[in-house]
């Protein structure tokens, strides 16, 4: 079975801890479920994403050189 997780196109998934999920709700001024949402089955998901985690993407970007983008974990 293919990893999809690993192939080179897709990009940088992280699971972010607390105090940096409460530091970006901040820098927003929403809540967690106002995050955009990813599903739990989602193949490019870290093994240890949970329900509820916030997750971190940092996608390569022709204008900003990175662009970083956040999602909730949801069923």
């Amino acid at each position: 079975m293919v990893d999809v997780s690993q192939h080179e196109l897709v990009p940088e998934h992280t699971v972010l801890d607390e105090a940096d999920v409460e530091e970006v709700l901040e820098d927003y001024d929403i809540e967690r479920t106002e995050l955009p949402k990813i599903r739990r089955k989602d193949p490019a998901l870290p093994d240890d994403a949970e329900l509820g985690d916030v997750v971190q993407i940092v996608r390569d970007s022709r204008t900003t050189d990175k662009a970083v983008v956040y999602r909730l974990v949801i069923e």
